[in-house]
């Protein structure tokens, strides 16, 4: 059950270590950005955020992902990586909004996750629910996806700015960066589709390999925007506060 490790020639033994190390950050961040978007302040939960407590919320998350990493990398079971975008609708779906559109809390409760990962095991393990997954279209999977996606766009900061970019300004309704200059906030939207659009080059490539690299490296721009004063720290503080 377990993989032999140690069959392994030392050279490909350090081999691994610069890939292993990329996929080491991809997991990382993928689960940081994943539960930092689904505990967004925005969404008003109160359970997990007991200040001080590092067994609690994102913590407890990635001590128990890294333990489970770590046993199925020794015994040859894919990785426990994080929905992102199933994860925002989800939490989207839980919220509730009052008359005029804005969101007053959110339904803080363990089934509706239990059910969906009870199903997806249930899809693994027998083969009767993947029968009846092989019956559905594949063109309605793939606008499946595309709806979750495009369901998770409404209050992306991201998202909201770049629409912004096509809005007369003094007609617009005031969005939380608007005391930021809006050449400042074009500037910065821009760097972030650019960004946005690295990634996505990289990611389809022959050095789709290297993606985690381009993730990694987001982290170092947006300090060094900040520390040349491409974009001031007063007005980076609003623009990366999401």
């Amino acid at each position: 059950w377990l993989i032999p490790l140690f069959d392994l020639p030392v050279w490909a033994r350090w081999g691994a270590f610069f890939p292993a190390l990329m996929a080491t950050v991809l997991l990382f961040l993928d689960q940081n950005i994943t539960v930092r978007l689904v505990n967004n302040p925005q969404y008003k939960m109160e359970k997990g955020r007991r200040k001080g407590n590092m067994l609690d919320g994102m913590h407890a998350d990635m001590l128990i992902i890294s333990a489970l990493t770590f046993v199925t990398s020794l015994v040859g079971l894919p990785w426990l990586v994080a929905a992102t975008v199933r994860s925002i609708s989800h939490v989207r779906a839980l919220s509730i909004f009052d008359s005029a559109g804005k969101l007053k809390s959110t339904i803080e409760q363990r089934i509706t996750g239990l059910s969906i990962h009870s199903l997806i095991g249930a899809c693994v393990l027998f083969d009767k629910p993947r029968s009846v997954l092989t019956q559905i279209p594949t063109p309605v999977l793939m606008g499946l996806f595309m709806f979750l996606g495009t369901s998770a766009l409404p209050g992306n900061e991201m998202w909201e700015r770049i629409k912004g970019l096509f809005k007369d300004s003094e007609k617009a309704p005031k969005e939380r960066w608007s005391a930021v200059p809006r050449s400042v906030s074009t500037l910065f939207t821009a760097i972030q589709i650019a960004c946005l659009g690295a990634m996505v080059y990289v990611k389809e490539s022959p050095l789709g390999v290297l993606f985690p690299v381009v993730i990694a490296l987001l982290a170092p721009l947006r300090f060094a925007l900040e520390k040349t004063n491409v974009v001031k720290k007063e007005y980076m503080d609003v623009l990366d506060d999401e």
